[in-house]
This record gives structure tokens, C-alpha cells and sequence, in this order.
């Protein structure tokens, strides 16, 4: 009897014959990711006087069906920076796990010095910018929201090509067609936001979540909102669901099925 661990599990070599491992040879093509297949949609993100809100639904579609409906695409990192994920949900899986393993790293650490939100936005830009350098990109559009090194409020986008961009006001996906112009009358510039309020800026997130909702066939009525803030670091509610929803204006749209003008 063979008692080596290598032929553990395997068929007796001397009755089923020699075991084939040529489906273990690494010499074929590559394969990487060239289209994603369970992927989330958008993530909104503004900026207040004293901190950032940002959200995102609890949706991940396999294609156009509305498959997985709790899956958080949230992610605190230490106490004053949450990260939100739109795109492909499997590397999301990978990239929290990135970030878990860094976090330990910094928490474990000698330095004595934790990463703070601009800290991380420029290492997730360096992450998905020699993946894509690779030509084996990470299929995602991140938002970065929360606290800088002067606790001033820092929010802050990179996608699949390394891009990097800041503003008051950030989306991903149909959030940037359709909840952009609707955040910008609340926080337009920097200088706007000195004037912007907490509970204003929840509200403007949550109008923005009911809008695409109503217009986005890859969303959902139940979200994640975080609010992030010096005083009171992250606080994050996973299981928020939307309320006071109309349909009333569907019966003003003309041109679908067998309406006539």
C-alpha cells in the first residue's frame, strides 16, 4: 500500500494504472477575466461639512437576472474609511480580502501609525493600476470615502484603469448618469459643501437611491449606508430599506408596449 501523501486520494496506481497529471501542467494560456459575469451597480458618495455618506444596494446580478440579493458591497477599514465597490463581484471578493490582510499588517505593525482614507485610495490606485498594467484588470470602480490625515472629510474614485479622480459628489455606474446631477445641486464644490449638513446630505443619498431604483433594472429597494465622521468614526447600516416609494409617474410615460399617444 502506498503511504506517501502525494498519492492520498488517488486511484491505486497498480489497478487503475498510472495516475494522469497532465491536466496540472501550467505551460497553456492564460486565462483572464475579459467580460464579468455577477457584478453590483452603483455606489453614491457626498461629502458634508464634517464628514462623507456614502451607499450602495445590496444587489449582485448574474447577467440581467437579480440573483444575489444580500451581498454587502461596503467595507469598513479601520474606523474612518469605508471603501464601496461597483463592477465584478469576485474580484470585490479579492480586493476585501487585499484589504483584510492589510489591515492586520497595519494593526500588527510597529510603526504605530494607521492608514487613513488618502492613504488608501492611493494604494488601491497603485492595486488596480498594475493589474491593469498586467492586461489582467480587476473588472471595479471604487469609492474611497471618509477621514484624510487632518480628519478634514476625503472622498475619491479609481476604476479598472488606474484612474484616479476626487470631487464633492461621486457615482458609479447608472449613479453617474442619473444621481450625479441630483447630488450636485446639494454639494456642487468644495466651497458648497462648508454649508451642507449631515441630515441633508443622508437624505439627498437615500432620494438618490429611491430614483435609481425606479430607473435602474439592476438595483434594489434595500442598501447599505455609511457615514463617516471625526467624531463618531464609521457608522454603517447594512439592512436600510427604501420607504415612501410612487409609481404614480409611470402612467406619464409614453412609448412602451401598447400605449398610444
Amino acid at each position: 500500500m502506498n503511504h506517501f501523501p502525494q498519492a492520498w486520494g488517488r486511484p491505486r496506481d497498480d489497478i487503475y494504472g498510472s495516475y494522469d497529471s497532465s491536466y496540472l501542467r501550467s505551460n497553456g494560456p492564460k486565462a483572464h477575466t475579459s467580460s464579468p459575469i455577477v457584478t453590483g451597480t452603483s455606489v453614491l458618495a457626498v461629502k458634508f461639512k464634517y464628514g462623507v455618506v456614502i451607499a450602495a444596494d445590496n444587489l449582485a446580478s448574474y447577467g440581467s437576472l437579480a440573483r444575489f440579493t444580500d451581498v454587502k458591497r461596503l467595507r469598513t477599514f479601520n474606523r474612518r474609511t469605508v471603501v464601496g465597490f461597483g463592477g465584478d463581484v469576485s474580484d470585490m471578493q479579492y480586493l476585501d480580502r487585499l484589504l483584510l490582510s492589510l489591515d492586520i499588517e497595519e494593526n500588527y505593525g510597529s510603526s504605530g501609525h494607521d492608514l487613513n482614507a488618502k492613504n488608501l485610495h492611493t494604494y488601491l490606485s497603485k492595486v488596480m493600476y498594475k493589474r491593469r498594467s498586467d492586461v489582467n484588470p480587476l473588472w471595479n470602480q471604487l469609492l474611497v470615502a471618509g477621514l484624510d490625515a487632518e480628519d478634514q472629510p476625503f472622498l475619491s474614485s479609481v476604476d479598472l484603469l488606474g484612474t484616479t479622480f476626487s470631487s464633492p459628489t461621486l457615482a458609479t455606474g447608472f449613479g453617474a448618469h442619473l444621481a450625479q446631477p441630483l447630488l450636485r445641486k446639494v454639494a456642487g464644490d468644495e466651497a458648497a459643501v462648508q454649508s451642507v449638513t449631515r441630515e441633508q446630505a443622508v437624505e439627498a443619498v437615500k432620494e438618490c437611491m429611491k430614483v435609481l431604483f425606479y430607473r435602474d433594472a439592476r438595483s434594489l429597494d434595500k442598501y447599505s449606508i455609511a457615514v463617516i465622521t471625526k467624531e463618531a468614526g464609521v457608522e454603517l447600516k447594512e439592512d436600510e430599506q427604501l420607504e415612501g416609494q410612487s409609481w404614480a409617474f409611470a402612467e406619464m410615460i409614453k412609448g412602451y408596449g401598447t400605449q398610444t399617444v
